[in-house]
Protein backbone atom coordinates (compact mmCIF):
# COMPACT_ATOMS: atom_id res chain seq x y z
CA UNK A 1 0.00 0.00 0.00
CA UNK A 2 1.15 3.51 -0.68
CA UNK A 3 2.33 4.97 2.56
CA UNK A 4 0.08 8.22 1.97
CA UNK A 5 -2.58 5.47 2.74
CA UNK A 6 -1.24 4.16 6.02
CA UNK A 7 -1.73 6.44 8.83
CA UNK A 8 0.90 7.46 11.78
CA UNK A 9 -0.42 5.38 14.11
CA UNK A 10 0.20 2.33 12.12
CA UNK A 11 3.57 3.22 10.56
CA UNK A 12 6.12 0.78 11.31
CA UNK A 13 3.22 -2.17 11.67
CA UNK A 14 3.59 -5.65 9.63
CA UNK A 15 1.24 -7.74 7.70
CA UNK A 16 0.99 -10.63 9.80
CA UNK A 17 3.90 -13.50 10.26
CA UNK A 18 3.11 -17.15 8.91
CA UNK A 19 0.51 -18.98 11.72
CA UNK A 20 0.83 -15.51 13.77
CA UNK A 21 -2.62 -15.18 13.81
CA UNK A 22 -4.86 -18.66 13.23
CA UNK A 23 -8.10 -18.85 12.15
CA UNK A 24 -10.53 -19.04 15.37
CA UNK A 25 -12.88 -22.23 15.95
CA UNK A 26 -16.61 -20.92 16.76
CA UNK A 27 -17.54 -24.07 17.97
CA UNK A 28 -18.07 -25.94 14.19
CA UNK A 29 -17.39 -22.69 12.58
CA UNK A 30 -13.71 -21.53 11.29
CA UNK A 31 -13.27 -17.69 11.05
CA UNK A 32 -10.50 -17.43 8.28
CA UNK A 33 -9.27 -14.76 9.13
CA UNK A 34 -10.39 -14.07 12.87
CA UNK A 35 -12.42 -11.30 11.22
CA UNK A 36 -16.24 -10.42 12.39
CA UNK A 37 -18.77 -7.67 11.16
CA UNK A 38 -20.26 -6.10 14.36
CA UNK A 39 -23.89 -6.27 14.23
CA UNK A 40 -25.22 -3.09 13.59
CA UNK A 41 -29.34 -1.48 13.51
CA UNK A 42 -30.25 -0.73 10.28
CA UNK A 43 -27.16 -1.32 8.50
CA UNK A 44 -26.03 -4.91 8.88
CA UNK A 45 -28.98 -6.59 6.40
CA UNK A 46 -28.94 -9.39 4.21
CA UNK A 47 -27.67 -7.16 1.16
CA UNK A 48 -25.56 -4.66 3.33
CA UNK A 49 -23.45 -8.28 4.49
CA UNK A 50 -24.01 -9.72 0.80
CA UNK A 51 -21.61 -7.22 -0.21
CA UNK A 52 -19.14 -6.99 2.42
CA UNK A 53 -18.99 -10.72 2.12
CA UNK A 54 -17.64 -9.97 -1.79
CA UNK A 55 -14.67 -8.37 -0.66
CA UNK A 56 -13.46 -11.18 1.79
CA UNK A 57 -13.71 -13.91 4.09
CA UNK A 58 -15.02 -13.61 7.53
CA UNK A 59 -18.11 -13.95 10.00
CA UNK A 60 -20.80 -11.93 8.81
CA UNK A 61 -23.57 -10.99 12.03
CA UNK A 62 -26.75 -10.34 11.20
CA UNK A 63 -28.47 -6.56 12.77
CA UNK A 64 -30.01 -7.34 16.16
CA UNK A 65 -33.19 -9.35 16.51
CA UNK A 66 -35.36 -8.99 19.80
CA UNK A 67 -36.64 -12.09 21.09
CA UNK A 68 -40.28 -11.62 21.71
CA UNK A 69 -41.07 -10.88 18.10
CA UNK A 70 -39.12 -13.55 16.68
CA UNK A 71 -41.21 -15.46 19.22
CA UNK A 72 -44.52 -14.02 17.70
CA UNK A 73 -43.39 -14.14 14.08
CA UNK A 74 -43.87 -10.20 13.96
CA UNK A 75 -43.21 -9.62 10.10
CA UNK A 76 -40.59 -7.10 10.37
CA UNK A 77 -38.35 -9.20 13.02
CA UNK A 78 -39.24 -12.05 10.54
CA UNK A 79 -38.00 -10.64 7.35
CA UNK A 80 -34.89 -9.20 9.22
CA UNK A 81 -33.76 -12.92 10.43
CA UNK A 82 -33.84 -14.10 6.59
CA UNK A 83 -30.29 -14.81 4.97
CA UNK A 84 -29.31 -14.97 1.34
CA UNK A 85 -29.57 -18.69 0.46
CA UNK A 86 -25.65 -18.70 -0.28
CA UNK A 87 -24.88 -17.19 3.16
CA UNK A 88 -23.06 -19.52 5.03
CA UNK A 89 -22.37 -19.46 7.67
CA UNK A 90 -25.68 -18.25 8.82
CA UNK A 91 -25.03 -15.75 11.90
CA UNK A 92 -28.09 -14.27 13.63
CA UNK A 93 -27.45 -11.86 16.79
CA UNK A 94 -30.52 -12.05 19.33
CA UNK A 95 -31.51 -9.49 21.66
CA UNK A 96 -33.80 -10.57 24.69
CA UNK A 97 -33.97 -9.49 28.45
CA UNK A 98 -35.86 -12.67 29.39
CA UNK A 99 -35.04 -16.40 29.62
CA UNK A 100 -38.14 -17.69 28.64
CA UNK A 101 -39.07 -15.86 25.88
CA UNK A 102 -34.41 -16.08 25.05
CA UNK A 103 -34.91 -19.81 25.24
CA UNK A 104 -38.05 -19.79 23.19
CA UNK A 105 -36.73 -18.13 20.39
CA UNK A 106 -33.27 -20.10 20.44
CA UNK A 107 -35.85 -23.02 20.11
CA UNK A 108 -37.47 -22.17 17.50
CA UNK A 109 -34.49 -21.08 15.39
CA UNK A 110 -32.46 -24.54 15.29
CA UNK A 111 -35.98 -26.29 15.43
CA UNK A 112 -36.52 -24.13 11.99
CA UNK A 113 -33.02 -24.99 11.07
CA UNK A 114 -32.85 -20.71 10.56
CA UNK A 115 -29.34 -20.47 11.65
CA UNK A 116 -25.57 -21.73 11.89
CA UNK A 117 -24.36 -19.54 14.67
CA UNK A 118 -26.46 -17.27 17.56
CA UNK A 119 -24.70 -14.42 18.84
CA UNK A 120 -25.95 -12.33 22.10
CA UNK A 121 -26.58 -8.63 22.24
CA UNK A 122 -25.36 -7.29 26.03
CA UNK A 123 -24.00 -4.10 24.89
CA UNK A 124 -26.22 -1.50 23.31
CA UNK A 125 -26.35 1.58 25.66
CA UNK A 126 -28.97 3.37 24.11
CA UNK A 127 -31.05 5.50 27.07
CA UNK A 128 -34.47 3.92 25.86
CA UNK A 129 -32.86 0.64 26.32
CA UNK A 130 -30.89 0.93 29.71
CA UNK A 131 -33.90 2.85 30.97
CA UNK A 132 -35.53 -0.07 31.66
CA UNK A 133 -32.66 -2.47 32.43
CA UNK A 134 -32.01 -3.78 29.41
CA UNK A 135 -29.03 -3.58 26.40
CA UNK A 136 -25.81 -2.84 28.50
CA UNK A 137 -27.37 -2.55 32.24
CA UNK A 138 -27.66 -6.52 31.68
CA UNK A 139 -24.35 -7.50 32.73
CA UNK A 140 -24.57 -5.51 36.12
CA UNK A 141 -26.94 -7.84 37.49
CA UNK A 142 -24.79 -11.30 36.98
CA UNK A 143 -27.80 -13.77 37.91
CA UNK A 144 -30.19 -12.20 35.30
CA UNK A 145 -27.22 -12.06 32.45
CA UNK A 146 -26.59 -16.19 34.02
CA UNK A 147 -30.22 -16.88 33.26
CA UNK A 148 -30.55 -15.69 30.28
CA UNK A 149 -27.38 -17.29 28.48
CA UNK A 150 -28.07 -20.36 30.03
CA UNK A 151 -31.21 -20.53 28.34
CA UNK A 152 -29.79 -19.49 24.87
CA UNK A 153 -26.82 -21.82 25.70
CA UNK A 154 -29.25 -25.28 26.39
CA UNK A 155 -31.61 -24.40 23.93
CA UNK A 156 -29.13 -24.15 20.54
CA UNK A 157 -27.90 -27.55 21.13
CA UNK A 158 -25.08 -28.03 18.61
CA UNK A 159 -25.20 -24.58 17.37
CA UNK A 160 -22.87 -22.25 18.73
CA UNK A 161 -23.71 -19.52 21.12
CA UNK A 162 -21.23 -16.16 21.80
CA UNK A 163 -22.07 -12.92 23.40
CA UNK A 164 -21.29 -9.31 22.70
CA UNK A 165 -20.87 -6.65 25.44
CA UNK A 166 -19.04 -3.69 26.92
CA UNK A 167 -16.59 -2.87 29.70
CA UNK A 168 -19.37 -1.50 31.86
CA UNK A 169 -21.73 0.96 32.74
CA UNK A 170 -19.51 4.11 33.50
CA UNK A 171 -15.80 4.49 34.57
CA UNK A 172 -15.37 2.67 38.15
CA UNK A 173 -18.44 0.25 37.25
CA UNK A 174 -17.18 -1.88 35.28
CA UNK A 175 -18.96 -5.59 34.34
CA UNK A 176 -16.90 -6.90 31.57
CA UNK A 177 -14.62 -9.55 34.00
CA UNK A 178 -17.37 -11.08 35.39
CA UNK A 179 -19.59 -11.12 31.95
CA UNK A 180 -16.62 -13.10 30.69
CA UNK A 181 -16.76 -15.67 33.25
CA UNK A 182 -20.57 -16.26 33.11
CA UNK A 183 -19.89 -16.47 29.24
CA UNK A 184 -17.40 -19.36 29.46
CA UNK A 185 -19.12 -20.69 32.64
CA UNK A 186 -22.60 -21.08 30.65
CA UNK A 187 -20.93 -22.88 27.59
CA UNK A 188 -20.46 -19.83 25.24
CA UNK A 189 -17.81 -20.58 22.34
CA UNK A 190 -16.51 -16.77 22.12
CA UNK A 191 -16.80 -13.35 24.04
CA UNK A 192 -16.33 -10.04 22.03
CA UNK A 193 -15.95 -7.00 24.47
CA UNK A 194 -16.32 -3.51 22.77
CA UNK A 195 -13.57 -1.13 24.67
CA UNK A 196 -15.85 1.46 25.74
CA UNK A 197 -18.76 1.94 28.48
CA UNK A 198 -22.03 2.37 27.95
CA UNK A 199 -21.73 5.61 29.30
CA UNK A 200 -18.91 6.60 26.55
CA UNK A 201 -21.61 5.39 23.63
CA UNK A 202 -18.92 5.90 20.60
CA UNK A 203 -16.83 8.97 22.28
CA UNK A 204 -13.19 9.12 22.46
CA UNK A 205 -10.64 5.93 22.29
CA UNK A 206 -11.28 2.41 22.98
CA UNK A 207 -9.40 0.94 25.97
CA UNK A 208 -7.79 -1.76 24.28
CA UNK A 209 -5.94 -2.64 27.79
CA UNK A 210 -9.42 -3.86 28.85
CA UNK A 211 -9.47 -6.73 26.03
CA UNK A 212 -6.24 -7.67 27.35
CA UNK A 213 -7.41 -7.98 30.53
CA UNK A 214 -10.38 -10.30 29.37
CA UNK A 215 -7.94 -12.28 27.38
CA UNK A 216 -6.53 -13.43 30.70
CA UNK A 217 -9.14 -14.04 32.62
CA UNK A 218 -10.90 -16.26 29.97
CA UNK A 219 -9.00 -19.34 29.24
CA UNK A 220 -11.12 -21.60 27.48
CA UNK A 221 -12.37 -19.74 24.89
CA UNK A 222 -11.67 -17.28 22.18
CA UNK A 223 -11.88 -13.36 22.72
CA UNK A 224 -12.33 -11.02 19.99
CA UNK A 225 -11.88 -7.12 20.60
CA UNK A 226 -13.91 -4.15 18.73
CA UNK A 227 -13.14 -1.02 18.64
CA UNK A 228 -11.45 1.38 16.88
CA UNK A 229 -10.56 -0.74 13.49
CA UNK A 230 -10.80 1.59 10.85
CA UNK A 231 -7.71 0.54 8.85
CA UNK A 232 -6.60 -3.10 8.65
CA UNK A 233 -3.33 -2.16 10.29
CA UNK A 234 -5.05 -1.75 13.49
CA UNK A 235 -6.63 -5.27 13.67
CA UNK A 236 -2.87 -6.36 13.83
CA UNK A 237 -1.96 -3.92 16.84
CA UNK A 238 -4.98 -4.52 18.24
CA UNK A 239 -3.92 -8.61 18.48
CA UNK A 240 -0.55 -8.08 19.21
CA UNK A 241 -1.17 -5.73 22.14
CA UNK A 242 -3.47 -7.53 23.66
CA UNK A 243 -3.34 -11.37 23.07
CA UNK A 244 -6.71 -11.21 21.91
CA UNK A 245 -7.77 -14.16 19.21
CA UNK A 246 -10.01 -12.20 16.67
CA UNK A 247 -11.44 -8.84 16.04
CA UNK A 248 -14.85 -7.49 15.42
CA UNK A 249 -15.08 -4.45 12.94
CA UNK A 250 -18.05 -1.88 13.00
CA UNK A 251 -18.24 2.03 12.14
CA UNK A 252 -14.98 1.04 10.08
CA UNK A 253 -16.59 -0.23 7.33
CA UNK A 254 -19.52 1.84 6.50
CA UNK A 255 -18.71 3.29 3.38
CA UNK A 256 -15.86 1.36 2.95
CA UNK A 257 -16.52 -2.41 2.39
CA UNK A 258 -13.55 -3.13 0.93
CA UNK A 259 -11.83 -2.86 4.39
CA UNK A 260 -12.64 -7.01 4.63
CA UNK A 261 -10.58 -7.59 1.18
CA UNK A 262 -7.22 -5.30 3.29
CA UNK A 263 -8.12 -7.58 6.52
CA UNK A 264 -7.90 -10.95 4.42
CA UNK A 265 -4.49 -9.46 3.06
CA UNK A 266 -2.74 -8.40 6.32
CA UNK A 267 -3.86 -11.67 8.16
CA UNK A 268 -2.28 -13.55 4.86
CA UNK A 269 1.14 -11.90 4.96
CA UNK A 270 0.11 -9.00 2.19
CA UNK A 271 0.33 -5.53 2.10
CA UNK A 272 -3.21 -4.36 0.96
CA UNK A 273 -4.08 -2.80 -2.22
CA UNK A 274 -4.70 1.70 -2.16
CA UNK A 275 -8.14 2.13 -1.50
CA UNK A 276 -10.50 2.40 -4.43
CA UNK A 277 -10.57 5.83 -6.30
CA UNK A 278 -14.03 7.79 -6.85
CA UNK A 279 -14.98 5.61 -10.32
CA UNK A 280 -14.79 2.59 -8.37
CA UNK A 281 -16.58 3.85 -4.99
CA UNK A 282 -19.23 4.70 -7.42
CA UNK A 283 -19.41 1.22 -8.61
CA UNK A 284 -19.73 -0.23 -5.58
CA UNK A 285 -22.45 2.11 -4.16
CA UNK A 286 -24.11 1.64 -7.59
CA UNK A 287 -24.04 -2.27 -6.45
CA UNK A 288 -24.94 -1.85 -2.90
CA UNK A 289 -28.41 0.14 -3.77
CA UNK A 290 -28.95 -2.43 -6.20
CA UNK A 291 -28.69 -4.65 -3.51
CA UNK A 292 -31.33 -2.99 -1.14
CA UNK A 293 -33.76 -2.74 -3.40
CA UNK A 294 -34.27 -6.28 -4.98
CA UNK A 295 -34.25 -6.90 -0.92
CA UNK A 296 -36.79 -4.57 -0.57
CA UNK A 297 -38.56 -2.02 -2.98
CA UNK A 298 -36.79 0.68 -4.80
CA UNK A 299 -38.12 3.16 -2.90
CA UNK A 300 -37.67 1.74 0.28
CA UNK A 301 -34.21 0.76 -0.88
CA UNK A 302 -33.08 4.24 -2.16
CA UNK A 303 -33.92 5.98 1.44
CA UNK A 304 -32.10 3.22 3.23
CA UNK A 305 -29.16 3.80 0.71
CA UNK A 306 -29.18 7.52 1.41
CA UNK A 307 -27.30 7.22 5.05
CA UNK A 308 -24.68 4.66 3.32
CA UNK A 309 -24.39 7.29 0.24
CA UNK A 310 -22.87 10.00 2.67
CA UNK A 311 -20.23 7.34 4.11
CA UNK A 312 -19.27 6.22 0.72
CA UNK A 313 -18.31 9.92 -0.40
CA UNK A 314 -17.62 11.60 2.94
CA UNK A 315 -14.02 13.25 2.67
CA UNK A 316 -13.94 13.30 -0.92
CA UNK A 317 -13.56 16.92 -2.40
CA UNK A 318 -16.18 18.32 -3.31
CA UNK A 319 -18.54 15.95 -2.16
CA UNK A 320 -20.86 18.05 0.31
CA UNK A 321 -22.58 19.30 -2.88
CA UNK A 322 -23.20 16.01 -3.82
CA UNK A 323 -24.45 14.62 -0.69
CA UNK A 324 -26.72 17.14 -0.27
CA UNK A 325 -28.30 15.37 -3.51
CA UNK A 326 -28.13 12.26 -1.85
CA UNK A 327 -29.62 12.14 1.12
CA UNK A 328 -32.98 12.77 -0.85
CA UNK A 329 -32.20 10.33 -3.74
CA UNK A 330 -35.54 8.33 -4.52
CA UNK A 331 -34.18 5.89 -7.53
CA UNK A 332 -31.48 3.81 -9.18
CA UNK A 333 -31.12 6.39 -12.11
CA UNK A 334 -30.90 9.05 -10.28
CA UNK A 335 -28.00 7.48 -7.99
CA UNK A 336 -26.69 7.05 -11.22
CA UNK A 337 -27.25 10.29 -12.39
CA UNK A 338 -25.42 11.76 -9.18
CA UNK A 339 -22.39 10.01 -9.42
CA UNK A 340 -21.78 10.27 -12.93
CA UNK A 341 -20.96 13.98 -11.89
CA UNK A 342 -18.27 13.11 -9.99
CA UNK A 343 -14.37 12.81 -11.15
CA UNK A 344 -14.07 9.22 -11.90
CA UNK A 345 -9.97 9.09 -11.65
CA UNK A 346 -10.44 11.28 -8.43
CA UNK A 347 -7.89 8.85 -5.87
CA UNK A 348 -9.29 8.30 -2.73
CA UNK A 349 -8.32 11.28 -0.25
CA UNK A 350 -5.90 9.77 2.32
CA UNK A 351 -7.62 12.10 5.37
CA UNK A 352 -10.84 9.86 4.65
CA UNK A 353 -8.82 6.63 6.14
CA UNK A 354 -9.77 7.41 9.42
CA UNK A 355 -13.22 9.39 9.17
CA UNK A 356 -15.04 8.52 11.63
CA UNK A 357 -18.68 7.16 10.54
CA UNK A 358 -21.64 6.02 11.84
CA UNK A 359 -22.42 6.82 15.68
CA UNK A 360 -21.73 10.45 16.46
CA UNK A 361 -19.16 11.22 19.46
CA UNK A 362 -19.78 12.25 22.34
CA UNK A 363 -20.75 10.96 25.82
CA UNK A 364 -23.99 10.34 28.15
CA UNK A 365 -25.07 9.91 31.45
CA UNK A 366 -26.59 6.41 31.33
CA UNK A 367 -30.33 6.21 32.51
CA UNK A 368 -31.03 2.85 34.29
CA UNK A 369 -34.55 2.28 36.04
CA UNK A 370 -35.33 3.56 39.28
CA UNK A 371 -33.85 1.43 42.27
CA UNK A 372 -31.53 -0.55 40.00
CA UNK A 373 -28.35 -0.51 42.34
CA UNK A 374 -30.15 -1.76 45.18
CA UNK A 375 -30.28 -5.51 44.69
CA UNK A 376 -27.42 -6.21 41.94
CA UNK A 377 -28.38 -10.05 42.61
CA UNK A 378 -31.86 -9.41 41.37
CA UNK A 379 -32.36 -12.08 38.52
CA UNK A 380 -35.85 -10.39 37.94
CA UNK A 381 -36.05 -9.72 34.03
CA UNK A 382 -37.10 -5.96 32.97
CA UNK A 383 -40.72 -5.38 32.18
CA UNK A 384 -39.94 -4.62 28.48
CA UNK A 385 -37.74 -5.70 25.16
CA UNK A 386 -37.03 -2.70 23.81
CA UNK A 387 -34.85 -2.53 20.25
CA UNK A 388 -31.68 -0.02 20.42
CA UNK A 389 -28.63 -0.76 18.30
CA UNK A 390 -26.02 -3.58 18.41
CA UNK A 391 -23.63 -1.98 21.06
Amino acid sequence: MNPIYISPINRGVEPARPGEFPPVSIGPICADPPVVLAPMAGITNAPFRRLCRGFGAGLYVSEMITARALVERNEKTMRLSEFDPDESPRSLQLYGVDPHYVGEAVKMLVAEDRIDHLDMNFGCPVKKVTRKGGGAAIPAKPRLLEGIVRAAVRNAGPIPVTIKFRIGIEEGWETYLEAGRIAEGEGCRAVALHARTAAQLYDGEADWNAIGELKQAVKTIPVFGNGDIWEAWDALRMMRETGCDGVVVGRGCLGRPWLFRDLADVFAGRQPEDPPGFGEVAETMRRHARLLCEWNTERWGMRDFRKHATWYTKGFPGSTKMRDKLIRIESLAELDAILEEGDQEMEFPPTAMRAKRGKKGGSQKVVLPEGFRDDLQDATPPEAEDEGDGG
